[in-house]
């Protein structure tokens, strides 16, 4: 056993002990409390720290990790224009740099689980295979979702044709992921959802039988939504009704379903997410990169709607950390709502409880409970940027950029060579 003692520890399911433990066997918590654990174990001191559940990634694109920094003035579908043509050239090699660099850049973040959305696939590549190797080898907890796109520019969608697929071909993709990689076992390291694109990127006949299908496998799913005033004015042109009416009338919504983005919500819509607990990927950095606007966060949570944290593609994201995005969730509902719209302790259930409810997970990960998997981080908050912060939550929210002193997942410790993966990324996309 591993005692993680002399700590403060945010459990998130309830209390907040300044002087705490957390005791691991295995890849399981079995103890957590105030004070010093009596019982045997190899002791960790890990005084001047806080530990809190491993943070949960919800929505992420990590191929665009190669093609950051490219149109910094852009709305999402001038982004989307100019980029499609670069990302129509992604290979394997691209990937599995761009994969790694992403994936170690959440870790080092104090990221556990991390959901993935790709769904660009050239010539046929099996690239969703790489990025779950990459996954093994850093040993990171994943949910990658095997998007699709089969509206081209040529049918009035958004993507030029070379990067979109035909059906036939996406659902033998689905099946091939799910029969390969899918486990729906306890303590899973993999789990697999399904994710056509967006409303300007996939037909309605994609989207409603995606849906069929999934729930058929009893999978998960996931999709864009309701990010830009652009997106819903083709959804009222196509369609002739607004994003989250359109998904509500093909079935996608329940608590099947979480949705990145989720920015421009009427209230009854926020009504209908709470009603039906859809799960909302709050991006607040890209969406405050793109000007795309403010998610009505803290609305959502109220309505019973499980909202958690995601950094986005990186390509509009270029941080792409995720310990960041708990300080910008904050600020961002507060430019929203006002001083008393988020709290530091409810930043922090946005990337923790309720990412594990929006990937299902809710049951083993997002709190420090006796029996959940041993997915934890610790921080360190007595250095020059977080001492004197009375509340340790506070000093890890409102603080300065926080990085983690331990990440454990599954009762073990994890780490990448930050070095190597940098040099190697260079390299890749210089070409």
């Amino acid at each position: 056993m591993i005692v993680l003692e002399r700590c403060a520890v945010a459990t998130v399911s309830g209390e907040v002990f300044t002087d705490g433990h957390v005791v691991v066997d295995g890849n399981r918590i079995v103890a957590v409390g105030a004070g010093r654990y009596e019982g045997d174990g190899e002791r960790v001191d890990v005084r001047g720290c806080l530990v809190t559940p491993g943070l949960i990634n919800c929505h992420h694109h990590l191929y665009q990790w190669a093609t950051r920094g490219l149109a910094q003035q852009a709305t999402l579908f001038e982004w989307l224009v100019e980029l499609y043509p670069v990302w129509a050239r992604i290979d394997e090699r691209v990937l599995r740099v761009a994969a790694r660099a992403g994936l170690a850049a959440l870790l080092r973040s104090g990221c556990t689980t991390a959901s993935d959305h790709h769904y660009v696939f050239p010539a046929g590549q099996d690239l969703l295979r790489v990025e779950i190797e990459v996954a093994r080898e850093l040993g990171i907890r994943f949910h990658p979702c095997r998007g699709s796109m089969d509206l081209g520019a040529s049918a009035g969608g958004l993507p030029p044709d070379s990067v979109v697929e035909d059906r036939d071909t996406i659902f033998a993709a689905y099946a091939a992921a799910l029969d390969e990689f899918h486990d729906p076992s306890p303590g899973a390291m993999c789990r697999i959802a399904l994710a056509p694109c967006s409303p300007f990127s996939v037909t309605r006949e994609l989207m409603r039988e995606t849906a069929v299908f999934a729930r058929e496998r009893g999978v998960r799913l996931h999709t864009h939504m309701a990010e830009t005033v652009e997106e819903e004015a083709f959804c009222l042109e196509r369609f002739g009704m607004r994003p989250v009416e359109y998904l509500e009338d093909l079935g996608w919504l329940g608590d099947d379903v979480w949705l990145a983005h989720c920015v421009h919500l009427s209230d009854r819509e926020i009504a209908r997410f709470g009603e039906t607990r859809t799960g909302v990927a709050h991006c607040p950095s890209s969406n405050a990169r793109l000007g795309a606007g403010i998610a009505p966060v803290m609305p959502l949570v109220r309505a019973g709607a499980p909202v958690g944290l995601g950094v986005d593609g990186a390509a509009s994201n270029e941080a792409g950390e995720l310990g960041g995005e708990l300080r910008q969730a904050l600020l961002s509902a507060r430019l929203r709502g006002g001083p008393a719209a988020m709290t530091a302790h409810e930043a922090l259930e946005l990337a923790t409880v309720h990412g594990a409810r929006c990937l299902g997970r809710e049951d083993e990960l997002g709190t420090l409970e006796v029996g959940k998997l041993a997915d934890l981080v610790w921080w360190r908050l007595d250095d020059l940027d977080h001492a004197g912060i009375e509340d340790p939550v506070a000093a890890l929210v409102f603080g300065a950029r926080p990085l983690p002193e331990g990440v454990m997942i599954n009762g073990v410790l994890r780490s990448a060579d930050d070095e190597a993966i940098a040099r190697e990324l260079a390299e890749v996309v210089l070409r």
